[in-house]
């Protein structure tokens, strides 16, 4: 059994680490209102813009299509892999990297499948093993549309290039503070609309469009596209923040359930030994007494 002095110092270590974890779960706390608040107040309007788009883009003529929508052998893929900067988040990160390396070993077997990280823990992780042609973690020091549209320009130019045949993004998706959905959303090419028989059978409605509807497309498309990908890390911020609060919750149950532990270890110590001393007063009184 460890001695009083070694069991007191692993409460002292054991308090200091609970102080910490829980300052951090009330950190992410604050930081998830303002996060949800944020994606839940734009899905609505990036999930509309993406229906617009897919229902114009599929009324067009293969001839008068937009070059994002162009359709290839995949021979090229491009996972564009969104995580943190930041780790103590339960298996936020470890799930998004494992989900890239799924895509290229599942569904592109034999195929070229490169990597472009977006946050500094899947950079640090994939370069290891894998082609990482570039990584954008400084986008979260100024979190801006701006700043992630430049990241979906190049990967448009990227796609328009022929570099690439598909372009996808792996991230989570916000459910609640406890949930995150693991996304393997396409980006590039776009997806046709899905349209169901009933729904295929109807008459398309005959709509004038002003300017022509390949003029629309060409200007809605890039902002879509922008749109999407700022939703994508949107979504990955405010599951960072549900991550490692539930982390943090409970490691410091964890904490806490360990300090208790070592109290009543501390106290049972403590009380062997002040009855040992007593033993011996005793038995050394006794002695004198004889």
């Amino acid at each position: 059994m460890a001695n009083l002095k070694e069991i007191r110092s692993r409460i002292t270590s054991v308090g200091s680490t609970m102080q910490i974890t829980s300052a951090m779960k009330m950190v992410s706390a604050a930081k998830l209102k303002k996060a949800q608040d944020a994606i839940t107040a734009m899905r609505p309007y990036a999930d509309k813009l993406t229906e617009l788009l897919q229902n114009l883009s599929a009324t067009l003529d293969d001839d008068t299509g937009s070059k994002f929508s162009e359709q290839r052998e995949v021979n090229k893929v491009l996972v564009v892999a969104i995580t943190s900067n930041r780790g103590l988040a339960g298996a936020f990160n470890s799930n998004i990297i494992k989900g890239s390396k799924r895509i290229a070993s599942d569904q592109y077997a034999g195929k070229q499948v490169d990597y472009l990280t977006i946050g500094k823990k899947g950079n640090d992780i994939l370069k290891k093993t894998e082609t990482v042609i570039t990584n954008n973690n400084e986008v979260f020091d100024d979190l801006t549309f701006d700043n992630v549209s430049e990241i979906a320009e190049m990967l448009m130019q990227k796609f328009a290039d022929g570099e690439y045949d598909k372009i996808v993004l792996v991230y989570n998706k916000f459910k609640n503070a406890a949930t995150q959905i693991v996304m393997n959303e396409q980006f590039l090419p776009i997806l046709p609309p899905e349209v169901d028989e009933a729904e295929a059978q109807k008459a398309t409605p005959n709509y004038i469009f002003e300017p022509n509807k390949e003029d629309i497309v060409e200007e809605l498309i890039p902002k879509s596209l922008k749109t999407q990908l700022f939703k994508a890390i949107r979504d990955s911020v405010a599951s960072e923040h549900g991550a490692r609060m539930t982390a943090m919750h409970k490691a410091t149950d964890n904490a806490k359930d360990l300090r208790d532990d070592l109290t009543l270890q501390y106290n049972k110590a403590r009380q062997a030994s002040i009855t040992n001393e007593i033993l011996e007063i005793v038995g050394g009184a006794e002695a004198l007494a004889g």
